[in-house]
């Protein structure tokens, strides 16, 4: 399977989350929240404008007026709400970039993820535009001088009968009829920005769109004690009689603004236009890694429980019909373009056990790149290949020299346990592994404990395996880990990509405390079979040499 590791940037910025874990918490994480803080800021900004609207007056003298009297007799109450408007909106822009920034450096962009990406990015220009008819309403120099220079670039376009840049030669050109468009743009562009991010949303199961509590009331009462500290600016009036000198510009919108005074027209279009497309082509562009065969449906294995469809981080999983005559009422679907091959659903299947026996093994919904047969084969030859290790390791130090407790890891491509390593399977997400194959290699002897290595606390790469796999080994979620299951030979280690040391420092402790118990009762070994089984499946992955090879072993120890 083709699992696309941690690189620098994202090792990188995983020191920088983690360094945001030890201020907030893993749960109030900034960066890990930044989509709910861009929901919970949209919301700040409507409510707030409403409320403003309140006390807004749309005419030449009268929109100045109406401003000025919130700074100084309403500061209290509009002030104040024009004030954290105006923040909420700047970190809103801030907040919308470090998501991009965020989700590129984690590769979260391309195969089946496209669709959340290149949704994304109308996002930022509507996000531009609401913010710019804001700043037109304020009709102070800031507002003359955003106006000209905006109606000037527009007016190059060719597109109007009329240059609109004339209605700012002088007062006599402009019309109370402004101010009113402009309160009609500055309702019905931020509406269309709403329906734009609900289409955003549409691929993601649950998404989440709130805060945790404790960071919403945080993000707000900042937000709140800037506005209080320093109230947004107002410049004098406009007037369209003399060319504003100096204004304050807010950075966080306006920052192109004197790139656009001081370049052609033209020149301004075409890079916006070539960055648009570019940022919106990233998911196709090279390097394109190989993306991963989406799941399939065995329709013999599966009798339309919906737990695939359920557990699905992206709706990629829809129940139909059933249309093979079994009695059941519902089958399971895959939306092949949606599908990011994470394994989850696989995980989630009751089909997914690896005790089961009769023919080959095969469950209700598999990944063709790494099958549960596979997968379980992978367990075993790394599970003997860590004893061949250990038994090397004694030999040397002598015989009679007891070793540590043996572990078996199973671990997050994305997390601190992506590299390759002795007793170690790494897969797509850990949510993949239903809770009986960590059954399975206690009763089979494959080790003394298991270590679940999964993302960051944080934030999952695939969004809820962490919080599944939580839930099935606490028995909150089927499929549940059987009680039988010793949970003291179990560590979860939920860390991120640049946490290996960490990781091996929590292993080492737990084959330590494992060494003190006491040998796992009703233990059976591995049979014949179950070994010829693993080494088929082993050399069907690796070539056809191998599997002539395997195969041949498998009849030698059946007939021996």
């Amino acid at each position: 399977m083709h699992q696309t590791r941690p690189g620098p940037l994202a090792r990188g910025l995983d020191r920088i989350e983690r360094a945001l874990d030890r201020a907030f918490g893993p749960e109030w994480n900034p960066l890990a929240q930044l989509g709910p803080l861009g929901w919970l800021l949209f919301w700040t900004v409507a409510v707030t404008g409403i409320y403003l609207f309140a006390f807004f007056d749309t005419g030449l003298t009268e929109t100045y007026a109406s401003i000025e009297w919130m700074g100084r007799a309403g500061w209290w109450h509009a002030g104040l709400a024009r004030s954290l408007h105006r923040y909420a909106s700047d970190m809103m822009v801030v907040v919308m970039f470090a998501h991009l920034f965020r989700e590129w450096v984690l590769g979260r962009f391309r195969g089946a993820r496209w669709f959340s990406w290149f949704t994304g990015v109308p996002l930022v220009w509507f996000v531009y535009m609401s913010g710019i008819t804001g700043f037109w309403l304020v009709w102070d120099r800031l507002a003359q001088y955003v106006a000209t220079t905006t109606t000037e670039l527009l007016d190059s376009l060719g597109i109007f009968a009329e240059p609109i840049a004339r209605n700012f030669l002088s007062p006599a050109h402009l019309s109370d009829r402004f101010f009113t468009l402009m309160v009609f743009l500055h309702i019905a562009i931020p509406l269309l920005l709403l329906l734009l991010m609900w289409i955003h949303l549409q691929r993601i199961t649950a998404a989440r769109t709130r805060p945790p509590r404790g960071l919403a009331v945080l993000t707000l009462g900042s937000l709140v004690a800037v506005s209080l500290v320093a109230p947004a600016p107002l410049n004098g009036a406009a007037d369209l009689a003399r060319v504003p000198q100096s204004v304050g510009l807010d950075w966080f919108f306006l920052s192109a603004y004197p790139l656009i005074e001081r370049l052609a027209p033209p020149l301004i279009w075409t890079g916006a236009l070539v960055a648009t497309v570019a940022l919106a082509s990233l998911p196709w562009l090279p390097p394109r890694p190989a993306r991963e065969a989406p799941a399939e449906i065995f329709l013999d294995h599966c009798n339309g429980c919906e737990r695939c469809a359920e557990d699905c981080p992206y709706n990629a999983i829809r129940m139909v019909p059933r249309s093979d005559g079994a009695p059941f009422a519902l089958e399971a679907a895959v939306l092949a373009d949606r599908c990011v091959a994470c394994g989850i659903c696989m995980g989630a299947c009751p089909s997914s056990s690896p005790f089961r026996r009769s023919g080959g093994l095969v469950t209700g919904i598999d990944l063709p790149d790494l099958s549960l047969a596979e997968l379980k084969a992978r367990v075993i030859r790394a599970a003997e290949g860590a004893a061949k290790q250990e038994a090397a390791g004694q030999e040397t130090a002598g015989q009679g020299t007891a070793g540590p407790a043996r572990l078996m890891t199973l671990a997050c491509a994305h997390g601190a346990g992506h590299a390759e390593a002795p007793g170690r399977v790494v897969m797509p997400c850990v949510a993949m592994a239903p809770p009986s194959l960590f059954d399975f290699i206690l009763s089979r002897g494959l080790a003394d404990g298991v270590v679940i290595a999964g993302c960051a606390e944080r934030a999952c790469y695939n969004r809820l395996g962490r919080e599944w796999t939580d839930l099935r080994i606490a028995r909150a979620r089927d499929p549940m880990l059987r009680q039988r299951v010793p949970r003291e030979r179990l560590l979860t280690v939920w860390a991120g990509p640049s946490e290996a040391a960490r990781l091996a420092r929590e292993t080492g402790r737990f084959a330590e405390r494992l060494a003190g118990l006491a040998a796992l009762a009703q233990v059976r070994p591995l049979s014949a079979e179950e070994r010829a089984e693993a080494e088929a499946v082993a050399a069907a992955t690796a070539g056809p040499e191998a599997l002539a090879g395997a195969l041949t072993g498998a009849l030698t120890g059946e007939a021996q």
